[in-house]
């Protein structure tokens, strides 16, 4: 099987393009050459996908058993890729995101069925636009689509609703004893799920006839409260958090930008039912507890101080939320 990965080397994308290599698809990663990140078994094109006469070029004379796109944000560039690759390919999966789900849920078990509404994110309205568009071209020009919805899925980003990701804020103010936020009370349930065990329901997708004009989300099973996150988070550092609960609302008042993230997302519970991935990749199944995952990712920080990024805006914004907090409290 011939598949090409349009990025590829990302938090999400890595272990899937590393278990695609192993069970011997011959994978090609589309990019630009700029993130020093090298899958051993893949075969590069380096081109960039916004270049039309790069891309026709580095492109030319392919064709493909599947295309994954692992970074259309927007409609425009969703437009350019069905031009690129209509009848190129006979499975284009498009990266959505469990954020596009019913927001606040009216139903609290999550299908795909579940309706595509959030009126609180650009990007979840962006990721809906998208999905429409593409079901019209399966239906219309029958255009091979599969979509697949991820909710918050991490290996080498820390997975917590303020202060992580990218930045080492949050471990940086554990070890320091400092006060860290925990949205609301912190008993709304969420989902975390590991990389490599999201690898394994995505690599099942890839190629199957079945999956063509259908959407699925692919999470682990285990739905843990937002406490629980952020002590095995502490566990895995080491120590005993200092947290101070702040309700979404506030939070948001003090920082509208925070609004998608937290009401058009993290503040929700979510349970998903994954009866339908397991249905169509019967082999999958989450295995990685995120008590272990988190330690894994505690690591891989640690293994090397250029990751240990302490963003100085970050740190201000919250300190800067806990302080008006605090000081409404009092009054």
């Amino acid at each position: 099987m011939k598949v090409l990965f349009i990025g590829g080397t990302g938090n999400i994308s890595t272990s899937v393009s590393k278990l695609c290599v192993k069970r011997g698809i011959e994978l090609f990663l589309l990019n630009r050459g700029t993130t020093g990140i090298n899958i051993e078994g893949t075969k590069t094109i380096q081109a960039d996908i916004n270049d039309k006469a790069q891309i026709d070029k580095a492109l030319k004379g392919h064709n493909w058993d599947s295309v994954v796109n692992w970074i259309v944000y927007k409609q425009e560039e969703i437009e350019r890729d069905i031009q690129l690759f209509k009848g190129k390919t006979k499975q284009y999966i498009f990266i959505s995101s469990a954020s596009a789900y019913q927001k606040p849920p009216a139903h609290p078990i999550i299908t795909e069925s579940t309706p595509l509404y959030n009126p609180f994110w650009e990007y979840s309205r962006d990721k809906i636009a998208i999905e429409e568009r593409l079901n019209k071209a399966y239906r219309e020009e029958n255009f091979p689509i599969t979509i697949v919805r991820p909710s918050l899925t991490f290996d080498t980003v820390i997975p917590v609703a303020l202060g992580g990701w990218n930045e080492y804020n949050i471990i940086d103010r554990l070890e320091k004893g400092q006060k860290i936020i925990v949205h609301g009370d912190g008993t709304s349930l969420w989902v975390n799920t590991h990389s490599d065990d999201f690898a394994k329901g995505f690599a099942g997708v890839i190629g199957h006839q079945q999956a063509i004009g259908h959407a699925f989300h692919i999470t682990t099973d285990e739905v843990l409260t937002w406490n629980q996150i952020y002590s095995a988070l502490a566990d895995a550092v080491g120590v005993e958090p200092n947290i101070i609960h702040i309700p979404t609302d506030f939070i948001v008042k003090c920082e509208k930008w925070l609004e998608g993230g937290l009401t058009g997302d993290k503040s929700n519970s979510v349970i998903f039912d994954n009866t339908k991935i397991k249905t169509f990749v019967p082999e999958f199944k989450a295995v990685i507890p995120f008590k272990e995952g988190v330690n894994r990712t505690v690591q891989w920080f640690e293994e090397d101080k250029s990751r240990q990024i302490i963003n100085k805006s970050t740190n201000e914004m919250l300190d800067r939320i806990i302080r008006a907090y605090e000081k409404n409290k009092s009054e």
